[in-house]
């Protein structure tokens, strides 16, 4: 080769190299992976921990470039959000082959592609399920209706399935199956994607195939009593959660909180609470200790692992019930959580879980220790949902009721097999 057919194939070299950095720098996808991107963001730290500079930094751009694609901070996390809303009624628009088959074929179809899209989408879920109260009305309206679609596509095939069903027994085997669904973004617990799409299935089947309560069978024990005015420390954990609960944490103020409890200015707070991430870091250990406290008695007052779980599932659910705004702040506002007080927090959760999860493997052996896990995260976060999709003094939902998901859930088999 002569020393110019070097220097052409040098030059040609040098050219590949260089189109090949600007791939690298500007890929063709670049706007799904900033969407991916900052829908991880928002999962974890939530629509206001977030900023454009936090989601360039993950893809290593600049905000400069970021903005190039999305003009705003709320221009990505709608599109995010209504994106994730649309794969449920993906999920249920059958195929063609389908739409003549028996009803139950095409609800294994159903639950089949949603499980599909909640592993898929396992890391940026949680933005649906706990920062949708950040979109305009109008862009929360559209994912309402998305979810409602899916809802009403799942009840229709189990009226045809189960007609002895009332409807609102139909409502809530949905609103469960897609909790058992969904539940797999509040958490980590990692299992391989085949034993997971199983192990979510069969939760789904028997949460379908199980025989309900008659709603408001048992009397409901009292919610928890009004805090009285001199005992300020409480009064102000107690109206903070309230706050948390109804506008969101990042949307409150101190002055707010010092308002509700009837303080007479923002700063009589610090008396009690070095700041508002106090106050909520003390909801949140509140809410732990709740559960790591019954878990000692509950075990020494039982003779089998399933009569210990049947009592924790009990007490779970009266202590839910009875500080519901206490359950739901437990779980959309853990990233709002000081750094300093989250590992500890964290750590509580696990070793509650873990727990249950022993617990569990004692009633079902054959379940690994990570598939105990992801089937008492299922059980827990079901309360939750269930009061916020149908409503908190809904009489579908009875303390009875959930306690007897959680059980179907868990154990795979009605409640009153257990025992």
């Amino acid at each position: 080769m002569d020393a110019e057919d070097r220097r052409a194939t040098e030059d040609a070299s040098a050219d590949r190299a260089t189109r090949s950095r600007a791939v690298r720098r500007r890929p063709r996808d670049r706007r799904a992976q900033i969407a991916a991107a900052s829908a991880e963001a928002f999962g974890s730290s939530g629509y206001h921990g977030v900023s454009m500079e936090d989601i360039a930094s993950r893809l290593d751009i600049s905000s400069t470039a970021l903005y190039r694609h999305y003009p705003s901070k709320y221009a990505l996390f709608r599109e995010e959000a209504l994106r994730l809303a649309a794969l449920s009624t993906e999920a249920v628009h059958l195929p063609e082959r389908l739409r003549d088959r028996p009803a139950a074929e095409r609800l294994d179809h159903i639950l089949d592609a949603l499980i599909a899209a909640s592993i898929a989408n396992r890391r940026s879920a949680a933005l649906l399920r706990w920062q949708n109260r950040y979109l305009a009305d109008a862009d929360r309206q559209i994912l309402i209706d998305h979810l409602k679609a899916t809802d009403a596509a799942a009840r229709d095939l189990l009226a045809q399935i189960r007609p002895e069903l009332p409807a609102g027994d139909r409502e809530v085997f949905s609103a469960a199956a897609m909790s058992v669904i969904g539940s797999i973004s509040d958490h980590q617990v990692a299992v391989p994607v085949r034993a997971l799409t199983a192990l979510l299935r069969s939760a789904c089947d028997a949460v379908i195939a199980c025989e309900l309560p008659a709603p408001g069978d048992a009397a409901e024990p009292l919610g928890a009593k009004e805090v009285p005015l001199t005992f300020k420390h409480e009064l102000l954990l107690v109206r903070a959660v309230a706050l948390f609960h109804e506008h969101g944490y990042p949307n409150v103020s101190v002055e707010d909180i010092a308002n509700a409890a009837g303080l007479p200015a923002s700063s009589a707070v610090y008396r009690f609470y070095r700041s508002k991430g106090d106050l909520l870091a003390a909801a949140f250990r509140r809410a732990a200790e709740r559960v790591s406290a019954a878990i000692g008695p509950a075990i020494a007052a039982s003779e089998r692992p399933e009569q210990a779980l049947g009592t924790l599932i009990e007490l779970y659910v009266q202590g839910s019930f009875a500080e519901r705004e206490l359950t739901f702040v437990y779980y959309a506002e853990i990233s709002n959580v000081p750094p300093e007080d989250r590992t500890v927090l964290r750590n509580i959760q696990r070793l509650n879980v873990e727990e249950w999860a022993k617990l569990l493997i004692g009633v079902r052996p054959e379940l690994s220790p990570a598939e105990a896990r992801v089937l008492v995260h299922a059980a827990l976060a079901l309360v939750v949902d269930l009061g916020q999709w149908l409503g908190p003094n809904n009489p579908l939902c009875s303390q009875q009721r959930v306690a007897h998901l959680m059980q179907v859930i868990l154990f795979g088999r009605p409640a009153h097999q257990v025992y």
